[in-house]
């Protein structure tokens, strides 16, 4: 029996149709994640942290870690809020994020940044920043649950 190649590729069209609506899959979820971050350096720098991750109503601790390297002088405190979105359990927060910057604060200054990791998590964040620092590096940022 020989099945016409249109005829075919309408039933190939079909499964995956089907495959496709047959596989649904978890819906992500999101949450509000608060932390502090103290970064200093010559060059290289380093910064660490502490916050929180809230998820479905409750609160998860964790820490914040991470390197840079490019232009970097003198120290800065960092208070960070915002979202984090497609999450399906507060482990998905956990990994590293990467992200280059430009920035500048003398006293008091504001940052805006959008970070995403492995697990697919999006951190959207604003903070608010204090210190004297310059910087143009490359950083990365390793965010581990408590």
């Amino acid at each position: 029996m020989r099945v016409s190649r249109s005829i075919r590729a309408a039933l190939v069209a079909l499964t995956a149709i089907v495959a496709a609506g047959a596989a649904v899959p978890a819906k992500a979820d999101s949450g509000t994640i608060r932390f502090n971050v103290l970064k200093a350096g010559w060059v290289i720098g380093g910064q660490g942290g502490s916050g929180t991750l809230i998820y479905k109503g409750r609160s998860y601790p964790i820490s914040i870690g991470g390197l840079s390297y490019g232009l970097t002088f003198g120290a800065s405190d960092t208070q960070f809020t915002g979202t984090v979105t497609n999450i399906r359990r507060p482990s998905d927060v956990a990994g590293v994020y990467g992200a280059g910057g430009v920035g500048a604060a003398a006293g008091r200054g504001v940052q805006a940044i959008v970070l995403t990791n492995a697990n697919g998590a999006v951190m959207r964040l604003t903070g608010r920043q204090a210190g004297l620092i310059v910087s143009a590096d490359l950083s990365g940022l390793a965010i581990t649950m408590r």
